[in-house]
């Protein structure tokens, strides 16, 4: 559990290095790649943050995680936590769940709310918004796609996005509790049961012996949900360490930090919390204050199966 939750703080914090960015523009400012939170280029969009911080990403993690309670997640309480969130100083929060949390009856109605956004943009936003903050669902013991189903849909109505956590959930459920991969056809029967169109880009992720394939950087689709799924995937089938997956995904530039929070939340799942190398842990900006809201959650997920 330790691994998959530092996992996704690690690749959020360096992926904020190469966010936004083209290949052509990571290779500009990291000529030898980016590797290191303290060679992160300190432009107006990253000097908010302070190196090796994490951003909206796992920020709203941490709004899920803190309403979980008594063996679940208490869908009431992480809705009130993503608003309460959203009307303080939510750094790199984006446009589609902006939308969503601002509504002034957010709370009490956030399925009304999620819904309306979702039909206002003819039913086509299947942004990744949802997908980025999902990983800790897959850590509870019981209902895992039920919870991930609700979770997502706080803000985030397509199925396409839907699918996505469910995707991602059950492959970090099934590492912590099973100690099992999934399969292939596994992902693909699951992702199935939400949108069709999501089996190409599992097979895209599958079939490619490279990350550049992916198209990371595409201009007009980097926030897609089903692009993150297949960089998540792509680095859960592909890369042999931790590392390595983490370096994969985040100079591959586009929509890096999101990209780099669930590929490697699945990557810390899969490999473990030693697996990771010290530097990314040690260097993480507020490390302290980090653990001890990760262990004081592990400690309750664990107690559920005791």
């Amino acid at each position: 559990m330790l691994g998959c939750l530092y996992g996704q703080a690690i690749g959020d914090a360096l992926g904020l290095g190469t966010e936004f960015l083209n290949k052509d523009e990571v290779l500009k400012h990291y000529p030898n790649g980016l590797s290191r939170y303290e060679n992160i280029i300190q432009d107006a969009h990253r000097r908010r943050w302070h190196k090796g911080a994490w951003t909206d990403d796992t920020d709203m993690m941490l709004c899920i995680l803190n309403g979980f309670d008594n063996g679940k997640f208490d869908i009431l309480q992480v809705a009130k936590n993503f608003k309460d969130w959203a009307d303080g100083e939510p750094m790199g929060i984006g446009a589609h769940t902006f939308k969503v949390l601002a509504m002034g009856d957010y709370v009490e109605k956030h399925d009304e709310c999620s819904r309306l956004w979702w039909e206002l943009s003819r039913k086509s936003s299947a942004a990744n918004g949802a997908l980025m903050r999902t990983s800790v669902v897959g850590l509870a013991l019981d209902n895992v796609s039920e919870q991930a189903e609700a979770i997502c849909k706080l803000t985030h109505y397509d199925p396409r996005c839907v699918g996505s956590c469910v995707i991602a959930t059950s492959i970090i459920h099934d590492l912590i509790w099973n100690n099992k991969q999934l399969s292939y056809d596994e992902i693909k029967t699951i992702g199935a049961q939400y949108d069709d169109r999501i089996a190409e880009w599992i097979d895209l992720a599958y079939q490619s012996d490279d990350i550049a394939k992916l198209d990371l950087d595409e201009t007009h689709s980097i926030g897609y949900t089903l692009r993150t799924l297949a960089a998540a995937l792509w680095c859960y089938w592909h890369a042999d360490s931790f590392e390595a997956g983490l370096l994969a995904v985040v100079n591959e530039g586009g929509d890096a930090d999101t990209n780099g929070a669930i590929a490697c939340a699945i990557l810390g799942a899969k490999y473990g919390y030693n697996a990771i190398p010290r530097y990314y842990i040690e260097n993480l900006h507020n490390e302290i204050e980090y653990r001890q809201k990760v262990n004081g959650f592990i400690a309750l997920a664990i107690n559920e199966k005791e």
